[in-house]
Parts: structure tokens; sequence; C-alpha cells
């Protein structure tokens, strides 16, 4: 199993907020969520990491080259135009089931671990993490079935759980890489609503909680939950 981790955003609005550094390049409880990311991906088993960043922070680039990490790192600099064309433009180095992490998205020790294993076992394309705890300011709700299947992705009703920010596939996502670009589709989330309108074989499992560091406030929240697991609401 390999890894993709997409840390190419601007992080406006943490800068809007404020904090001088780019969003990768944060620290929670001393470590990068960059950093952070790569040691969880290995954590989870992966053996190989592909990490796309935008040449507008050069410093992301520079930090990942000359740190040392726990598996080697692919990676690719290049100014994306959307979150899902990141993970498109991974595909080239992804070429075995892949566990992809956005690089905000913090979750409990462990738990990306059980995801992994969990996921692997499973039928079929892939797993979407999924989380209960909705403090997130644009949800993406998915709709699960009994069995586990995912039903829907997205929608205007809201479903008891959301995306984490964690997944899994096999490298046959990306067979609908035309498909979407006709569909003139962009975010990661159109991209995964078409996948399931289309009949790709997704499965939810639940993460537990999950943070998405996006805006000042989130920094704390974020630390306060690895460090003790207090999980507080709003901002």
């Amino acid at each position: 199993m390999k890894a993709g981790i997409i840390a190419a955003g601007l992080g406006s609005r943490l800068a809007q907020g404020g904090i001088q550094v780019p969003k990768p390049l944060v620290r929670l409880v001393g470590e990068t969520l960059v950093g952070r990311a790569l040691n969880e991906a290995a954590a989870a088993g992966a053996t190989r990491a592909a990490l796309i960043t935008t040449p507008v922070f050069p410093e992301v680039a520079r930090f990942v080259r000359e740190g040392r990490w726990p598996l080697p790192v692919d990676l690719l600099v290049w100014d994306s135009p959307s979150s899902m064309e990141s993970l498109l433009a991974l595909s080239p180095l992804l070429d075995e089931p892949f566990l992809l992490l956005t690089v905000d998205a913090v979750f409990a020790p462990g738990a990306l671990a059980k995801f992994a294993s969990e996921a692997q076992k499973l039928p079929g394309g892939g797993a979407l993490g999924l989380t209960d705890y909705q403090e997130d300011e644009k949800p993406l709700y998915v709709q699960v079935a009994p069995d586990g299947r995912v039903l829907q992705v997205g929608g205007q009703d809201p479903t008891p759980l959301i995306t984490a920010g964690c997944y899994f596939f096999h490298p046959e996502v990306f067979d609908w890489r035309e498909r979407a670009r006709v569909r003139n589709l962009g975010a990661l989330r159109e991209f995964l609503a078409l996948l399931v309108e289309d009949g790709f074989p997704l499965w939810g499992l639940e993460v537990g909680p999950a943070i998405d560091v996006d805006h000042p406030g989130d920094i704390a929240r974020a630390e306060a939950f690895l460090k003790d697991g207090t999980l507080p609401w709003g901002s």
C-alpha cells in the first residue's frame, strides 16, 4: 500500500486569520501538519508516499525534501486548480492500492492505521473514512447502506455521517479521470459523488472524530483533541 497526500491548497482562511506560515507547516503539539500526515501514513502501513504541494509556497517542498521521514516520499510541486486535479496528478505515482489523506485532517492516534487495515479487507474499489463529528463548515454528507456500501455522496439533506478526510482506493479509480473532466468537475467531493453515481464500489468506515484545520481557532481545537481527547464544538 502506498499513500497519497494532498497538500496543495493555499490555506487562505488561515492566512486571513493571521497565520503566517503555509497550512502544511502549521504545527500541532510541535509537529507540522505535513509531517504528521507522512508519519501517520507510515504508521498505517504505507511503504511509499506521493505528496503534492503548490509552488506558491516553496518552503513546503523544501521542508519535505530536507526532512527525515519513515518512508520514501515522491514530491510533486504543481499549481493544481482543484482538489480533484491534485488527486489525478498523483496517479502515475499511485500504481497500487493507496491511502489518500488531506493534509489538514487530524485524527485520533491509531485511527488511520485501523482505517487502512479495515479498508484493505473490503471488496471493490475503495473506502471513505467517515465521522459523526460534524464541526466542518461545509460537511460532505454520506448515505451508507446497512452493509456499509456508500449509497450517495453529497446532497442537501443532512445525514449522520460525513467524510473525514481520509480515503482508500484501488488504482482503478483513475479510470474515471476523463469522465470527470468531461463533466467539468473540480472538487474532490464532486469526483466522489460521480464515482458513486456510476456504481464504483465504495464502502464507508467510521474513523472516529476528525478535525479540519481551516481557521486559526481550529489549531487550538486540534491540539486539545490530540493532547487529551477534548472535542470542543463551534468557533
